[in-house]
C-alpha cells in the first residue's frame, strides 16, 4: 500500500469526539490500531525535536533521496517538537514565533540551570496547519514523535505514563508568542485514570491528594476537552459541600473527594459521554482542544481587541506535573519581580499552601502575599527570591512568575515578560536603565504607547478630602491603578450596550472569568467581590489600564435582582441598583458612590526623566492640532513642539460668533461686510493667544475649509431661523430658502477649501489680515510668533498660486499700515489624490505640506468617513481591512501616495517641510510609519496625545537602528 490507513483519522473524521467516547469500543483500540498499522510500514526517523545546539535545533534537514510516503508534516518548515528541561535547551527565548512565550522562556530556564520539569513544545506552526490545514488532526507521525518526547519526560521523572505503580502526570498548555493571559485552554493532571488514582494514593500515602488530583482532572478535561459546563461540576461539589457541611474544597476529605470524583463521571454519563480511561487518548484530545482553542470565541476577541496579529497559532506545552496540593510543605503562586501597579521593586505575588495553580489565579480560594512564605519555608523563599533576581537581571525586565513547591523542592514553571501598568511601565523602564541592566534606547521600548494612554487618563484629586472619604462604601484591593466612573453593569451584554449607547460603565460581578473580555474592554473599570492581586481580572485590567478592584469582600451581587450590596465598617448596608453611578480608585482599592470628580495627571518625576530620554532620541518634531489659546496651553504643557494645524472654523461656532458666519454667508453685501470686521477681531484675538503660547514654535493656521453649510441652521430649529431672520431683515420663509439654496448633494467634494477662497476672497483676506496682525501685536508684545498659513484642499498648482497670491497682497497691505514685517510661510494641505500626482509642480510655489491623511484616507478608498461605520465591522470581520483606516494608515494605499508626495516634493525642494495633521498623527503605528519609512519632518495630533506620538516617534527611531 501507498500509505499506512490511518483508523485513528477515519474514525476521528467520521464521528465528533464525544461520540467516539459514547462507543462501548473501547477508545484506546482506535489510537492502538493507528499506531500500529503506520509503524508496521514505515521506519520512525523522527526530525530535530531538542538536540542541544541553540536556535539550530528548529530547522527541518530534509533528506532529498527519501522515497518515504509524503506526510503532512513535510509541510513543515520547522521541527515540530522541541525538548527542555535538563540537558535539553535546544531553543531560547528569540524562538517565540515556533514556541510561544512559554515554550521558549521554559527552555531558556532550562538553559540558564534554572529547576524545570522536562517537558516539550508544539510549534505554533503545527497549530496552523491543525487548525487550516489537517482538519483538525494530528497526523500518525506527528503523533509517534509526541509519543517518542514523552519518554524523554518518563526518564527524567522516573516514572511512567499511565503506570499505577509509578505514575507520570502531565500539563498540557497553551502559549503562543504574545502573552494571552486566561485567554486559550489548560489541562493539568492529565494520566489520571481509576487505576493510576489508586495507585497514586498508595505510592503516596496520601489517598486525599490522589482523589483531589483525579476530580480536578476530571473537571478539567471535561469543560476544556470535551466542552460541557463547568458549571455541572460547580453543582456537584457545592452539593456535596453542602451535604457534608463544609465551606472549602479543602475540607473535604479524602472519601469525599473520591465520592466527589464518581459524580464528575456521572456528569459525563449525564452529558452521553464516557470518560476515556486510556491515557494516551487524553493526550491526544487535550493536545487537540489547546490547539483549538487559538480559535475560540475568547481568544479571537482578544486579539482583535488587543491589536495581535500575523502570528501561526499557539504552541502546547506538555510539561511533567508538580504537585502543590501533597499537604503542608507544598504549595504554588505567582509572583512579579516588582509591583506591576507602582513598579517599587520588590516582590509582588501571591501563593496558597497544599494547592494547585489554577487556585491562584481562578479567585476561587483567597491566596496570601507571597511575603509570607519566608515564614512558612524560609529556605524556598530565599531561593525562589535568587530565582527572581536570575531571572531579571537575564531578562533585563520585570518577570511575571509562575512556581510550585512540592514537598519542600521549588519549581519554576514560567517566566514572562509582566504585563503592567502605566506608572509601572514608566518606573521600571527608568530604574532598570539607571540601574545599568539596560540602556536608554532598551529603556523607550519597555513602555507602551497604551501606559502613557493611562497615565494621561484622569485621576482623583484628593483622596484625603473629606468629600472624598465620606463617599468610600466599601475596600478591596487595588488590582489595577486609575479613577473610574461609570454606571453599575452586571453583565457583559449590558456593558457592550451601554458603550454603543454612550454610557460609562462600572463591570460589577462576583469574579471575572475570560468569558467576560468583551465587557471588560468596553467597561470604564471593573469591580469583583472575590479574587487577588493576580486574578484574571486583576491581570487583563492592567494589561489593558482599566481601573480595577478584586476581593472587595464587603460586595454582594445579586444579578437577578440587578442590585449590589456594600457591608461598611460599621455593619450598615447600602444597596444600589443597575444604572447607578459608582467610582473606582484602581490606585488605592476604594469604592465611592455616585460620580465622583476626577482631574488629569501631571507629567513628573520619572515620568518627566522618561520623556526626557524620548525626546533625546527621537527625530521626528511632535506638533498639536490645536484651535484655541487653551488647547495651545495644553500641547505646551504636553511637550509639543508647536501647532501642525490651528482649525479657524473652530473658532467660529461659540454662540455669539456663529449669527456673524450666518450673518456673512446670508446676509446683503453691507451685511456680509459687517460681519467679516466683527469676525476679524474675534479671529485676531485668538491668533494673538495662540502666539503667546506657543512662543518660539510654528503655529500652522488653516484657512476655512468647511462647507458654508455646516454653519448654517437646521431648517427644523425654528427659534433660531425666526431671530436669523429677524437679524436680517428678512421673513421665515426667505431665510429657508437660502439655506435650502445652500445646501449641496456631496459636501464634502463640493464648495469648501481653496474653492471657497477663490470664490469667496474676501473670507481670505480676512483671515489672513487676522493672522498677521495677531503676528505683528504678539511680536510688540515680546512673543516669537512664527505663523504658517495652510491653504486646504488644493488639487491644481493653480488654485495654490491663486490663494497664495492673495495672502502675499494681504501680507503687504498689513505690513505697509503697520511699517514693520515679519516672517511667514504659505504652504498646503495634501489631501486630494492629484495633489499627490503633482507634487513637484506644487512643491515649486509652496513653502511647506502638511497631509490632511483624514480627507486623503477617504479620497483615496472613496469611502465616506461619516458614514463607513455602515460596513466597515463587517470588513473587519472578513478580514478585507485588518485595521479602521480612518485610525491606523492604510500605508499599502494612501501610504505610497505619501511616499510619492514626499520624493516629488523634496526632488524640487531639498529641505522641504513635509508633516501630517490628520487624526493619524497620534496612532503610534501610523507614526512609525511617517518616520521611518516616509521621512517626514513632523507628525501633529490632539494635545492630549502629543507625549504618545513623541513616545512612538523615539521607538521608531530605536526600531529603525535595531
Amino acid at each position: 500500500m501507498d500509505r499506512p490507513i490511518d483508523f485513528c483519522h477515519i474514525f476521528y473524521k467520521l464521528l465528533p469526539k464525544h461520540q467516539i467516547l459514547k462507543m462501548k469500543i473501547h477508545p484506546s483500540a482506535i489510537v492502538l490500531a493507528s499506531l500500529l498499522c503506520w509503524t508496521s510500514t514505515h521506519a520512525f526517523v523522527p526530525k530535530s525535536f531538542g538536540g542541544h545546539h541553540r536556535l539550530t535545533s528548529l530547522h527541518v534537514a530534509t533528506d532529498p533521496s527519501s522515497t518515504t510516503a509524503k506526510s503532512p508534516t513535510d509541510s513543515l518548515q520547522y521541527a515540530p517538537i522541541t525538548l527542555f528541561g535538563k540537558d535539553h535547551a535546544g531553543a531560547n527565548a528569540s524562538d517565540k514565533h515556533l514556541l510561544g512565550g512559554k515554550g521558549a522562556n521554559l527552555a531558556e530556564m532550562s538553559f540558564i540551570g534554572l529547576s524545570v520539569p522536562p517537558g516539550f513544545t508544539i510549534s505554533t506552526e503545527v497549530c496552523d496547519q491543525f487548525c487550516n490545514v489537517w482538519n483538525q488532526e494530528l497526523p500518525p507521525d506527528l503523533w509517534n514523535q509526541v509519543v517518542e518526547s514523552l519518554k524523554t519526560i518518563e526518564t527524567e521523572m522516573q516514572s511512567t505514563f499511565g503506570s499505577p505503580e509509578n505514575p507520570l502526570l502531565l500539563s498540557v498548555r497553551s502559549g503562543a508568542a504574545i502573552s494571552m493571559p486566561g485567554m486559550m485552554d489548560t489541562v493539568l493532571n492529565l494520566g489520571m485514570n481509576d487505576e493510576v488514582c489508586a495507585g497514586l494514593a498508595e505510592k503516596t500515602a496520601n489517598p486525599r491528594f490522589a482523589n483531589d488530583s483525579y476530580r480536578r482532572f476530571l473537571e478539567m478535561f471535561g469543560s476544556v476537552v470535551l466542552g460541557i459546563p463547568r458549571s455541572h461540576f460547580e453543582d456537584e461539589i457545592d452539593d456535596l459541600k453542602y451535604e457534608k457541611g463544609v465551606y472549602e474544597d479543602s475540607d473535604l476529605t479524602a472519601d469525599d473527594l473520591q465520592e466527589l470524583a464518581q459524580k464528575f463521571k456521572g456528569v459525563y454519563t449525564a452529558q452521553g459521554m464516557e470518560f476515556p480511561q486510556d491515557v494516551l487518548v487524553q493526550l491526544r484530545l487535550s493536545i487537540g482542544a489547546v490547539f483549538n482553542g487559538w480559535m475560540g470565541a475568547r481568544a479571537v476577541k482578544y486579539r482583535q481587541v488587543e491589536g495581535i496579529r500575523n502570528l501561526l497559532g499557539t504552541a502546547v506545552n506538555v510539561q511533567a506535573m508538580v504537585f502543590g496540593n501533597m499537604g503542608d510543605t507544598s504549595g504554588t503562586g505567582v509572583c512579579f519581580t516588582r509591583d506591576p501597579n507602582n513598579g517599587n521593586k520588590e516582590l509582588f505575588g501571591e501563593f496558597l499552601i497544599n494547592a494547585q495553580g489554577e487556585d491562584v489565579v481562578a479567585g476561587i480560594r483567597t491566596p496570601r502575599p507571597i511575603s509570607e512564605l519566608e515564614g512558612n519555608m524560609p529556605q524556598v523563599y530565599a531561593e525562589f527570591k535568587r530565582n527572581t533576581e536570575i531571572l531579571e537581571e537575564h531578562y533585563g525586565d520585570m518577570q511575571d512568575i509562575e512556581f510550585t513547591i512540592q514537598e519542600g523542592k521549588l519549581f519554576m514553571l514560567q517566566t514572562r515578560s509582566g504585563k503592567r501598568g502605566g506608572e509601572a511601565a514608566v518606573k521600571i523602564a527608568v530604574d532598570l536603565a539607571e540601574d545599568g541592566f539596560i540602556d536608554k534606547h532598551e529603556a523607550i521600548k519597555k513602555v507602551l504607547p497604551e501606559h502613557l494612554d493611562q497615565l494621561l487618563h484622569p485621576r482623583f484629586p484628593d483622596v484625603e478630602n473629606k468629600d472624598y472619604q465620606s463617599a468610600v462604601v466599601g475596600k478591596g484591593l487595588p488590582a489595577s491603578p486609575g479613577a473610574a466612573v461609570g454606571r453599575i453593569a452586571m453583565t457583559n451584554e449590558k456593558v457592550v450596550e451601554n458603550k454603543k449607547n454612550g454610557i460609562p460603565s462600572i463591570l460589577v460581578r462576583d469574579e471575572t472569568s475570560p468569558d467576560d473580555v468583551e465587557g471588560m474592554y468596553a467597561a470604564e473599570g471593573i469591580l469583583t467581590a472575590r479574587g487577588g492581586m493576580t486574578s484574571h481580572a486583576a491581570v487583563v485590567a492592567r494589561g489593558w489600564g482599566k481601573p480595577c478592584i478584586c476581593g472587595c469582600t464587603a460586595l454582594s451581587v445579586d444579578e437577578q435582582k440587578g442590585e449590589i450590596t456594600l457591608t461598611l465598617e460599621d455593619g450598615s448596608t447600602k444597596t444600589f441598583k443597575e444604572g447607578d453611578f459608582i467610582s473606582l480608585n484602581g490606585s488605592t482599592g476604594d469604592v465611592l458612590e455616585g460620580q465622583q470628580q476626577v482631574s488629569p495627571p501631571a507629567v513628573s518625576g520619572n515620568l518627566k526623566t522618561f520623556m526626557d530620554w524620548v525626546d533625546e532620541i527621537r527625530t521626528v518634531d511632535v506638533l498639536a492640532n490645536a484651535d484655541t489659546p487653551a488647547d495651545a496651553k495644553e500641547a505646551r504643557k504636553n511637550g509639543a513642539n508647536g501647532i501642525g494645524l490651528c482649525r479657524t472654523e473652530h473658532m467660529f461656532f461659540q454662540p455669539e460668533r456663529i449669527s456673524k458666519v450666518r450673518q456673512l454667508i446670508l446676509g446683503n453685501e453691507k451685511q456680509s461686510e459687517a460681519a467679516l470686521k466683527e469676525l476679524l477681531v474675534f479671529q485676531r484675538a485668538d491668533f494673538e493667544g495662540i502666539f503667546e503660547a506657543m512662543d518660539g514654535f510654528p503655529v500652522t493656521i488653516r484657512l476655512l475649509d468647511p462647507p458654508l453649510h455646516e454653519f448654517l441652521p437646521s431648517l427644523k430649529d425654528k427659534p433660531v431661523l425666526a431671530a436669523l431672520a429677524k437679524e436680517l431683515g428678512s421673513t421665515v420663509d426667505e431665510l429657508k430658502e437660502q439655506v435650502e439654496a445652500s445646501e449641496e448633494v456631496n459636501p464634502m467634494l463640493g464648495l469648501r477649501g481653496c474653492r471657497l477662497g477663490i470664490t469667496r476672497p474676501e473670507i481670505i483676506e480676512m483671515q489672513a489680515r487676522a493672522v498677521l496682525e495677531a503676528a505683528l501685536n504678539a511680536i510688540d508684545a515680546g512673543v516669537d510668533a512664527r505663523p504658517d498659513i495652510m491653504i486646504p484642499l488644493v488639487g491644481k498648482v493653480e488654485e495654490f498660486r491663486h490663494q497664495a497670491a492673495l495672502v502675499r497682497q494681504v501680507a503687504a497691505q498689513v505690513f505697509e499700515e503697520r511699517g514693520k514685517t515679519c516672517d511667514y510661510k504659505i504652504g498646503t494641505m495634501i489631501e486630494i489624490p492629484r495633489a499627490a500626482l503633482v507634487a513637484h509642480e506644487i512643491a515649486q510655489e509652496a513653502d511647506f505640506f502638511s497631509f490632511g491623511s483624514n480627507d486623503l484616507t477617504q479620497m483615496t478608498f472613496g469611502y465616506s468617513r461619516d458614514d463607513v461605520g455602515s460596513f466597515l465591522p463587517k470588513y473587519m470581520e472578513k478580514g478585507i481591512l485588518l485595521d479602521d483606516p480612518f485610525v491606523t494608515l492604510d500605508v499599502e494605499g494612501v501610504g505610497q501616495l505619501i511616499k510619492m508626495t514626499v520624493e516629488k516634493g523634496r526632488a524640487v525642494k531639498p529641505g522641504l517641510k513635509i508633516g501630517v495633521c490628520g487624526e493619524h498623527g497620534g496612532d503610534p503605528r501610523s507614526v512609525r510609519f511617517f518616520a521611518n519609512e516616509a521621512d517626514l519632518t513632523y507628525v501633529s495630533c490632539s494635545p492630549f496625545r502629543v507625549p504618545i506620538a513623541r513616545l512612538a516617534a523615539a521607538q521608531a527611531v530605536v526600531e529603525k537602528s535595531s
